[in-house]
């Protein structure tokens, strides 16, 4: 189990995260058929051409997802009791086909749960990048994490 428990969380911990992925054309027109976004810029290249962009824009729901989703192995596999919220999500750049992304988190904050002693809430800040070292997703994240069993 590569997550770790609330009690190995440190305030200031960093996770460069191993996972790295190319987004392909196939990976955003999944994403928008599996959400119901018939979005012209995620989907119609002539849309999307005349746009500022010049190409569709990756969803970035996807971008979202793959953020999160690689940074699990490392956070919260085997430990995760509950997801508690996600605040702040913004996307400074855009993310497209051709793209390589990879995150990092970092504990932004810990705290006792005052209805549950056997774990914690920890908080992390979440970041994606593409190749070109560009921000293309923030968030920070707030998950009920357990205690180490005794």
């Amino acid at each position: 189990m590569p997550g770790r428990y609330y009690d190995e969380w440190q305030v200031g911990d960093h996770v460069v995260h191993a996972v790295t992925r190319t987004v392909t054309e196939t990976d955003n027109v999944l994403v928008c058929a599996l959400t119901h976004n018939p979005q012209p810029m995620h989907l119609d290249h002539e849309v999307a051409a005349a746009s500022e962009f010049g190409r569709p824009l990756v969803n970035s729901i996807y971008t979202f997802g793959l953020m999160v989703g690689v940074s699990v192995a490392d956070t919260t596999l085997g430990t995760l009791v509950a997801n508690l919220g996600y605040d702040a999500l913004t996307f400074p750049s855009p993310v497209f086909v051709g793209d390589t992304l990879r995150s990092e988190s970092k504990v932004l904050s810990l705290r006792e749960s005052k209805s549950r002693p056997n774990a914690g809430i920890v908080t992390w800040e979440h970041q994606s990048f593409n190749q070109r070292d560009e921000l293309v997703c923030r968030c920070t994240r707030s998950a009920l994490i357990a205690r180490k069993p005794a």
